[in-house]
């Protein structure tokens, strides 16, 4: 029997920089993977997507090449091509995963691990042990019972990005990060594609401002949006796939070639061995306290089997901490309440901390500013006006309770709200960092500027 003194289940974003961050610390390492190195997020998530949704800006660049003063006699799509240049970048960053294994000395066991009890994990017969198993198998696309995927007509996330051939119509159910990134790429490719939301406005969690301006992007773009609606059932005995929406004037049939299930995730616990040991789950997650130990001595968890933002930075660092606590280490929990999220369609969002309703909510005295794209010479020269950003401070102490942008660029501006917030930045800290010209970040100084009544551009 191999003896380890850790071991991580699940080789995603959460598990091998735990095992990297366990090897960093002298701690003898290995990680079980029962499919590829960098597991969903980068073989079937972030990565790839982002890949698709390279190829689908280029694409939109050259169909408004005429906005930008050139002539582009002909140009077309290889609907195939665009999906092999995303698994190539998958692959080479898997093989990346593996590189980094090699290099901390980390053993990699290919198989599918079933926890055991005494700190065991059996991997197809052969057994291991550790005194620390950290659980990180991550989650997959959930399914509801009336949309039941069968992988051609009703699909998930790992077929959307994997099709042979291009659907000419797609519905689209569940308006999260998956499913506008999905409806962005193919309406761009070309595919008619409706979203049905079941929640008021598109990318519900995000600040209303944020969603209003997000949903007539949408139209503008040529996607069908329908919200406060729901698919009660689907028919897909025929050629197009017939669904029927329950919407606020009643029902509405609508087919399409394919419809893509974004719903939601559902977590990675069955056949683990979860009840072999003992570990207490509840509502699909496994039960953790701040530095995610479980109930059972010896035996941890993180990223989306736990509670929390389903995110890959998220499983990041949790991975971190976990295994810092291990090692015993001074280390502090995760504030949750500063946790950066994106979403990568056309315009971007990005966002950390409260929306405008939920800090009124919490009692707050508000400074809130506003700063559009159109009055940005950045903007304005990139031809990608569409879009603010959006600060919101208390009134009274200046804290900084949250930052909403919407437009081209912006998941790698949020950063900066993100490390002023933990630096407990006030507002006119940040009015007086001097942000350079012309860039989209200086709108971040101008809509703290327009909080504090100091804005120049408006």
């Amino acid at each position: 029997m191999s003896k380890y003194d850790v071991i991580v289940l699940g080789s995603g974003p959460g598990g091998y920089v735990a095992a990297i961050r366990a090897s960093q610390l002298g701690l003898k390492t290995a990680i079980i993977e029962k499919e590829s190195l960098g597991g969903v997020c980068l073989n079937w998530g972030c990565i790839p997507t982002k890949a698709l949704l390279k190829s689908a800006q280029v694409f939109d660049y050259l169909k408004h090449a005429d906005s930008y003063g050139l002539t582009v006699k002909e140009f077309d799509k290889d609907f195939g091509k665009v999906v092999d240049r995303s698994r190539n970048v998958a692959e080479g960053m898997s093989k990346g995963v593996q590189f980094l294994m090699k290099k901390n000395k980390i053993e990699v066991i290919n198989g599918f691990g079933k926890l055991k009890a005494g700190k065991k994990v059996d991997v197809d017969g052969k057994e291991y042990t550790a005194d620390h198993i950290i659980i990180a198998t991550g989650a997959r696309s959930r399914e509801l019972p009336n949309l039941k995927q069968d992988g051609k007509k009703v699909i998930g996330y790992r077929e959307a990005m994997s099709l042979k051939k291009q659907p000419k119509s797609m519905i689209v159910v569940g308006s999260g990060a998956i499913g506008v990134e999905f409806a962005h790429f193919y309406n761009s490719m070309g595919t008619d594609v409706t979203i049905v939301e079941f929640l008021p406005n598109l990318v519900p969690l995000e600040d209303e401002d944020v969603s209003k301006q997000f949903e007539r992007s949408f139209k503008k773009a040529g996607i069908k949006v329908m919200t406060n609606s729901s698919v009660e059932k689907l028919d897909t005995s025929g050629k197009l796939v017939k669904a029927t929406v329950k919407t606020k004037k009643g029902e509405e049939t609508l087919e399409a070639e394919v419809v893509l299930s974004a719903v939601g995730i559902a977590s990675n616990l069955e056949g683990i061995g979860l009840e072999d040991v003992g570990i207490v789950t509840d509502k699909g997650k496994i039960m953790v306290n701040d530095f995610y130990q479980t109930n059972i001595p010896g035996y941890y968890a993180i990223g989306d089997v736990v509670p929390g933002p389903a995110l890959a930075h998220v499983a990041s660092a949790e991975g971190i901490t976990c295994v810092e606590k291990i090692a015993g280490m001074n280390v502090e929990p995760i504030d949750y309440g500063n946790i950066p999220g994106c979403t990568y369609a056309s315009p971007e969002i990005a966002s950390v901390g409260m929306t405008e309703k939920q800090a009124k909510e919490a009692g707050y005295e508000l400074k809130v500013g506003k700063f559009p794209f159109s009055a940005s010479g950045k903007a304005s020269a990139s031809g990608e006006k569409d879009g603010f950003v959006k600060v919101i401070f208390d009134a009274k102490y200046g804290e900084w309770l949250g930052c909403h942008m919407i437009g081209a660029g912006v998941t790698d501006m949020i950063a900066e709200a993100v490390l002023g917030r933990k630096l407990e930045t006030t507002g006119h800290e940040v009015l007086k960092a001097i942000h350079p010209h012309p860039t989209m970040s200086e709108a971040v100084m101008e809509a703290v500027a327009d909080a504090y009544g100091e804005v120049i551009h408006l």
